[in-house]
C-alpha cells in the first residue's frame, strides 16, 4: 500500500468497501485514483485502480442498457452502525433478530423461512444499532445481493447451530461459499492491499442454542474441528443466554463515540439524541452531521467532556471522545 495516503483517499476506500451499487463503486474508485500519491511504489495499485474503474464503467453501461441496477437489494443504513446476521438454515438468525430488536420476523422450525433481508433496530443505552436478518447460505445457495450487504456492514454475526449434529458442516459451507468470492469474513474490516477488490468484514462467531442437549459437546467439537480466528459469543437466542454481553460487544465493535450537541443560546445540551461518529473523528466531523452550514461557516467550538475542562474552546481538528458535549459556533 502506498504511503502518505490522504484522508480523502482513506474515506473513499471505506466508501468503496461498503459500496452497494456499481455507481457507488465507480465514484469511490475515481476518488481513490485521484488521491493516490503518484510515485513508483504506487504504480501497481494505480494500474489496479484504473482496471477496476474501466470494468466498473462497462458494468454500469451494461446495467443502464438493460434497464437494471447492480446489487438489487439495498437497505439504507440507520443508527450507530450495521450488523448483518449470517449462517446456514435454522441457525436462529430470525430468533436473534426478534430477541434483540422490535422486528417480528417469521420464526419456524424448517429451513429457508427467511427469504428476503429484514432489518431491525437494536437499542443500546441511548443509541440504536441496525441488525439485518438474511436468507441462509448453503453449499448450493448464495443470493448475489448478499455480497453487497456483507461488504456494507460494520460487523457480521456468523451464527452456528449447536442444536444439530450438522451445525459444523453447515458453518463450513458458509465459509466455503464466501471464500469463492471476493467478500470474506475476518477479525477486522479491510481491503486487501494487493487486491483492492478483495474485501473483509469484521466478524463475530455466535454459537447459538447453547441451552439444548449436547450443545456443550458440539461447541467443544467446533473448537476442535473448525477453529476460527473470530471473537466468540455463545448464546441462546430463545432463552436470552449471553444476549446482553453480545449486545454490548456489537456496539463496541462499531468503533463509534457518542457526541451530544448544545446550542449557544441554551443552558442544557440535548442528551436524548446523540450523534455517532467514528473513533478518532473531529469536531468538524460532528459539524458535518449536524448541518453543512456548520462546516462552511465554522469558527470554533466549546467542548465539555472527560478529557477537557468544561467549556474548553477548540478548533475544528479537535478529536472528540465518547459522551462529549459540543457547542458549535459559526
Amino acid at each position: 500500500m502506498a504511503a502518505n495516503l490522504t484522508p480523502q483517499y482513506l474515506k473513499a476506500e471505506e466508501a468503496y468497501r461498503r459500496a452497494a451499487s456499481t455507481e457507488e463503486e465507480l465514484r469511490a474508485l475515481e476518488i481513490m485514483l485521484r488521491e493516490m500519491p503518484k510515485h513508483k511504489s504506487s504504480e501497481k495499485l494505480q494500474a489496479d485502480l484504473k482496471h477496476k474503474i474501466s470494468r466498473a464503467k462497462h458494468e454500469l453501461e451494461a446495467e443502464r442498457k438493460q434497464g437494471r441496477r447492480g446489487h438489487a437489494v439495498r437497505i439504507p443504513r440507520q443508527g450507530a452502525g450495521t450488523a448483518i446476521l449470517l449462517g446456514g438454515p435454522n441457525v436462529g438468525k430470525s430468533s436473534l433478530l426478534r430477541a434483540l430488536t422490535r422486528a417480528t420476523p417469521e420464526v419456524a422450525p424448517y429451513p429457508f423461512t427467511t427469504r428476503t433481508p429484514l432489518p431491525g433496530m437494536m437499542p443500546w443505552e441511548d443509541v440504536s444499532v441496525q441488525l439485518i436478518d438474511t436468507p441462509p447460505i448453503t453449499a448450493d445457495v448464495l443470493e448475489p445481493y448478499m455480497l453487497g450487504l456483507i461488504r456494507g456492514a460494520d460487523l457480521a454475526l456468523l451464527l452456528v447451530d449447536l442444536g444439530s449434529d450438522d451445525g459444523i458442516e453447515a458453518l463450513q459451507a458458509v465459509l466455503d461459499r464466501l471464500a469463492a468470492t471476493k467478500t470474506r469474513l475476518a477479525r477486522e474490516s479491510s481491503l486487501d492491499p494487493d487486491d483492492v477488490g478483495l474485501s473483509y468484514t469484521r466478524t463475530f462467531v455466535v454459537p447459538n442454542k447453547i441451552d439444548l442437549p449436547d450443545a456443550t459437546v458440539r461447541l467443544e467439537l467446533l473448537h476442535e474441528l473448525l477453529p476460527l480466528d473470530f471473537p466468540e459469543h455463545v448464546i441462546s437466542a430463545e432463552h436470552g443466554t449471553g444476549l446482553e454481553a453480545l449486545r454490548a460487544a456489537i456496539f463496541a465493535a462499531l468503533g463509534v463515540v457518542r457526541v451530544y450537541t448544545k446550542l449557544p443560546t441554551h443552558k442544557e445540551p440535548d442528551m436524548e439524541r446523540p450523534f455517532t461518529v467514528r473513533i478518532g473523528s473531529t469536531v468538524l466531523d460532528v459539524a458535518e452531521q449536524v448541518h453543512k452550514d456548520f462546516v462552511e461557516k465554522f469558527k470554533f467550538a466549546r467542548v465539555w467532556g472527560t478529557h477537557v475542562h468544561p467549556g474548553t474552546v477548540v478548533k475544528a481538528d479537535h478529536v472528540v471522545a465518547d459522551r462529549d458535549i459540543v457547542e458549535l459556533h459559526m
